[in-house]
C-alpha cells in the first residue's frame, strides 16, 4: 500500500484545510489536559474534541491510501517515513524522561505520548490489503474495533489496541476514495445552506449534550473511552453490552467528522497551506507542550477558569502555525524525514531509483505536499 500518485492532478484545499484542522484540534487536546480536572469547560472542550479528531484523521489518511501489496520502493518509504521517525523520537522521549523524570526505562514496544500513531499508521498499512480481499472490509474493521474490547490481554504495546480501535475510520477513508464520494457527490464544491446547516446542528447537538449531562460525563471517565486503548473491563464496563458503547462512539466519531468536513472551506485560506506539514505538528508540538504541563504552570483551582483555556485554546494554534512553517521543517527535517541511504542495499537504487534526499512529496499519510521553493 502506498500513497497516492502524484501527477498534475488539482489539488482539492478541502484535505489539507480539514488536515490543519484536525492537527490543531489534537495540539489543542493535549494543552488543555492539565485543566480538565478542575474545570468542566475545560473537560466539555476536551470531550468535544476527543470524539472525533483522531478519527477524523484516520479518515483523511485512510482515503489517500491504496490497497495493493506494496512493492520495494513503498516498502522502502514505510522504513523511512514511519519505522525511523518512530524509533528516532522514541529515543528522544526515552532520554527526556530519564533526565527530567528518572525514568531509566527503555521500551520502544511501549510508544510515548503521541506516537502511537505512527505505528498505527505502520499497522494500517500492513492490513489493508488483506481487508481489501474480503467481502464488507468496513464492516470487518468494525467488529475488529468493538470486539478488541472484550480482550485485556491487547493493550498498547505496539499501539496494538488503538491502532485496531480506530482501524474502522482508516478503512471508511480509503472507502470514501474507492466509491469516488467526493467526484460523485461533488464534494469539493460548497455544500448547501441546508447542508451547512445540519452540520451545526450536530455539532452544537454534542456540545449542547457534553454540557448538559457534564457531570455524568466526569463520573464514568467517559474521556477514556475516546482512547480506544483500554478493554472494557479496564473502564469499568465488562458487561456484554460494552461493545455497543463502543460502537455507538464509533457512530459518533464518523457523525461528527463528518459535520466537520461538511463546513470545511472549500477555496483555500489562510491556513489551508499548514495542512501539508501535519506529520511535523504532530511529532515536534509534544516537546513543547511537555515542559509547560509538567511544570505546574497550567492547572490547579487558580489556573483553570475561562482565561487559561481561552489563552492554551489560542497559543495551541499559533503552535500548530508555527510548527508547520518551512523553517522548521527545514531545521527537524533530518528527524522528521530521515534519509539514511547507508541503511538500504544498494541494488535498490538500480530497481526503485535513489532514495530521495530532498523533502518527500508525500506524508506518512499519503497526502501530497506542494514542492518547496
Amino acid at each position: 500500500m502506498g500513497a497516492t500518485s502524484t501527477s498534475a492532478r488539482p489539488r482539492v484545499p478541502l484535505w489539507d484545510t480539514t488536515r490543519f484542522i484536525a492537527i490543531a484540534l489534537v495540539v489543542t487536546g493535549h494543552a488543555i489536559q492539565r485543566l480538565i480536572a478542575d474545570s468542566d469547560a475545560a473537560l466539555v472542550t476536551y470531550l468535544f474534541i476527543y470524539a472525533f479528531h483522531m478519527p477524523l484523521f484516520a479518515i483523511i489518511s485512510g482515503y489517500f491510501s491504496k490497497p495493493g501489496p506494496p512493492n520495494e520502493r513503498q516498502m522502502r518509504r514505510v522504513i523511512t517515513d514511519i519505522v525511523l521517525p518512530y524509533f528516532i523520537f522514541e529515543t528522544i522521549w526515552t532520554a527526556v524522561q530519564a533526565i527530567v523524570e528518572g525514568n531509566w526505562t527503555l521500551n520502544p514496544t511501549r510508544p510515548s505520548w503521541t506516537l502511537w500513531f505512527l505505528l498505527a499508521l505502520g499497522i494500517f498499512r500492513l492490513v489493508l490489503p488483506y481487508l481489501a480481499l474480503v467481502r464488507w472490509p468496513l464492516v470487518w474493521s468494525i467488529a475488529l474495533s468493538v470486539g478488541v474490547g472484550y480482550f485485556g490481554n491487547v493493550d498498547s504495546t505496539f499501539s496494538l489496541s488503538r491502532a485496531i480501535g480506530i482501524l474502522p475510520f482508516f478503512v471508511l477513508g480509503w472507502k470514501l476514495h474507492e466509491w469516488g464520494v467526493v467526484d460523485r457527490w461533488r464534494l469539493a464544491d460548497p455544500p448547501t445552506a441546508i447542508v451547512r446547516s445540519i452540520a451545526v446542528v450536530v455539532l452544537a447537538a454534542w456540545l449542547a449534550v457534553l454540557i448538559a449531562f457534564i457531570d455524568v460525563w466526569r463520573a464514568i471517565d467517559l474521556r477514556f473511552w475516546f482512547f480506544y486503548e483500554d478493554s472494557y473491563r479496564d473502564l469499568g464496563q465488562d458487561e456484554w453490552w460494552a461493545g455497543l458503547v463502543r460502537l455507538g462512539l464509533i457512530a459518533l466519531a464518523a457523525l461528527l467528522s463528518a459535520a466537520v468536513l461538511v463546513l470545511v472551506p472549500r477555496r483555500p485560506i489562510a491556513i489551508t497551506p499548514f495542512g501539508q506539514a501535519t506529520m511535523y505538528v504532530y511529532l515536534l508540538h509534544s516537546f513543547v507542550l511537555y515542559p509547560i504541563r509538567e511544570s505546574g504552570v497550567i492547572g490547579g483551582d487558580e489556573r483553570s477558569d475561562w482565561p487559561w483555556l481561552v489563552a492554551l485554546v489560542a497559543f495551541s494554534l499559533l503552535l500548530t502555525i508555527a510548527l508547520a512553517s518551512s523553517p522548521v521543517r527545514r531545521l527537524f527535517r533530518p528527524l522528521v524525514e530521515p534519509r539514511p541511504r547507508w541503511l538500504f542495499r544498494p541494488d535498490l537504487d538500480a530497481r526503485t531509483g535513489p532514495l530521495r534526499i530532498q523533502p518527500s512529496r508525500t506524508d506518512p499519510t499519503g497526502s501530497r505536499r506542494d514542492p518547496e521553493r
